[in-house]
C-alpha cells in the first residue's frame, strides 16, 4: 500500500474545505488529517496532529495565514506549508516564500496542479507555478543588476560558486530545478543521505538557508532558466 500523505486544511470557507476533503481523500496516497477555520484553531490542532502538509489560506478572520505562518511552523516543525489562496499578488508570493512556505497555489488552479503541489512539497521540493518562477527570476535579475553596479564602485567579492565541487554544482542544479532528494539520488545513483549531505554542504558554502533561497540563487546566477 502506498504511503499516505497526511494533509491539514486551514481555510475559513467550510464549503471549500468540504470540496478539498473529497478531492484529497479520493487520492490513494492522500488523507485529510484535520481542518480548521482560523489560524488560532489551526495552531492548536497542528501541535497535536503534526501533519505532513498544511494547505494554508491567506485571508482568514483574525490573524491571516501569512501573519500566522511563523507560529504555525513552530507548532508543527515537521509539516510543509503550502499557501492556497485567491490572491495572485507578487507581494503575497514574496512574503510567503520569505517566511518559509514550500509553495504557492491559486485556488482557481486546476485540481491536478494542487495535487501535484502537495506531492512535490511532501517530497521536500518547492512548488511554484511558471508565472511565479518568472517573478522570482525578475527579482533575481534586478538583484544581479544592483550587484553589478556595486562591483563597478568597489572590489567584487569572490564568486561563491567557485567554492563548489563539480558534484555539489550538479546537485545544486537538480535541486533548483525541483528535484527532490530522492529523485536527485536516483538520477545520480547516490543515496538519499548522500544527497542531503551534499545539499547541506553546498548551502553552507553559498550562505543559503532554504530551498526557495537556493532556487533564487540558481536563477540569479543563470544556473537554471526561468
Amino acid at each position: 500500500m502506498a504511503e499516505e500523505i497526511r494533509v491539514f486544511l486551514a481555510d475559513d470557507h467550510a464549503v471549500l474545505r468540504a470540496g478539498l476533503r473529497m478531492l484529497l481523500n479520493a487520492e490513494p496516497d492522500m488523507v485529510v488529517a484535520g481542518e480548521a477555520g482560523d489560524v488560532s484553531q489551526a495552531g492548536e490542532l497542528l501541535e497535536e496532529l503534526q501533519p505532513d502538509v498544511v494547505l494554508l489560506d491567506v485571508s482568514m478572520p483574525g490573524v491571516n495565514g501569512l501573519e500566522g505562518l511563523a507560529d504555525l511552523k513552530r507548532r508543527s516543525p515537521s509539516s510543509r506549508f503550502l499557501i492556497l489562496t485567491m490572491h495572485n499578488d507578487e507581494q503575497y508570493l514574496r512574503r510567503a516564500l520569505s517566511q518559509g512556505a514550500a509553495g504557492y497555489v491559486l485556488k482557481h488552479a486546476a485540481n491536478e496542479d494542487l495535487l501535484s503541489a502537495i506531492r512535490v512539497v511532501y517530497q521536500g521540493g518547492t512548488y511554484l507555478h511558471p508565472t511565479h518562477r518568472a517573478i522570482l527570476f525578475e527579482d533575481a535579475h534586478h538583484e544581479l543588476e544592483k550587484g553589478g553596479a556595486k562591483e563597478k564602485n568597489g572590489q567584487a567579492d569572490e564568486d561563491p560558486v567557485s567554492k563548489l565541487s563539480a558534484r555539489e554544482y550538479e546537485i545544486l542544479q537538480l535541486l533548483a530545478m525541483g528535484y527532490t532528494n530522492r529523485q536527485a539520488a536516483e538520477k545520480l545513483y547516490l543515496s538519499d543521505k548522500t544527497i542531503e549531505t551534499y545539499k547541506s554542504r553546498l548551502m553552507s558554502k553559498l550562505g543559503l538557508h532554504s530551498r526557495v533561497e537556493l532556487v533564487r540563487f540558481a536563477l540569479k546566477r543563470g544556473i537554471i532558466n526561468s
